[in-house]
């Protein structure tokens, strides 16, 4: 792991222990999911791989969307898959790498990332990963729940080492979801929200 990894996770470990109460209260975060559920495209036994599930706060939601199919949540920093485990949400926990570790192929139904994009260190190499976990059909979901400049900025403010951590914006992607061999589907992009959704 490179020096910038490195710094990265412990970025993210060092926050995971106020990461629920220093951001928008979790609760109003699922009442936001909860009103965009009609948008999302998860279904009643679907395999979701949620991609960056920090503390875990919307695993529990994710697994009540697909009941009784399963949601695997991982990401990157141990402590905080630890906070996420503790929990105890019915879900497969793991501390792992998306551009690094194997995720499977054809595994899944859905890889949801919420709120993580920016901080793929290679987004061109992570969204072919995520089509090659994919089964044929298989939906990938971007969600962030703020504007796309506005969260860059923000990232931006933070400094070192997420300073640079940017979500693309809307006119990029069609081109990256290509080179990965996926095809958009919906792309919602208003002043509190961008939502894309993909197929393989």
């Amino acid at each position: 792991m490179s020096g910038t990894d490195q710094a990265r996770r412990a970025f993210f470990d060092r926050l995971a222990p106020t990461w629920d109460s220093a951001g928008p209260p979790p609760a109003a975060t699922l009442a936001r999911l909860d009103a965009l559920r009609p948008l999302i495209p998860l279904r009643s036994g679907d395999a979701v791989l949620e991609v960056g599930c920090g503390t875990g706060a919307v695993t529990g939601w994710l697994g009540d969307q697909v009941r009784p199919g399963l949601v695997t949540a991982v990401d990157f920093a141990p402590a905080m898959i630890a906070a996420a485990r503790a929990r105890g949400v019915p879900a497969d926990f793991a501390c792992c790498d998306v551009l690094a570790d194997e995720l499977g192929a054809e595994r899944y139904d859905a890889v949801f990332c919420m709120h993580v994009v920016p901080h793929l260190r290679d987004l061109p190499a992570a969204l072919a990963r995520f089509a090659r976990a994919l089964r044929p059909g298989g939906r990938l979901i971007v969600l962030h729940l703020d504007h796309w400049e506005r969260i860059n900025r923000f990232h931006d403010s933070l400094g070192p080492p997420v300073a640079g951590d940017h979500l693309p914006p809307p006119d990029a992607w069609p081109g990256l979801l290509r080179a990965a061999e996926l095809m958009l589907a919906r792309l919602e992009d208003r002043e509190d929200l961008f939502l894309l959704t993909a197929r393989r």
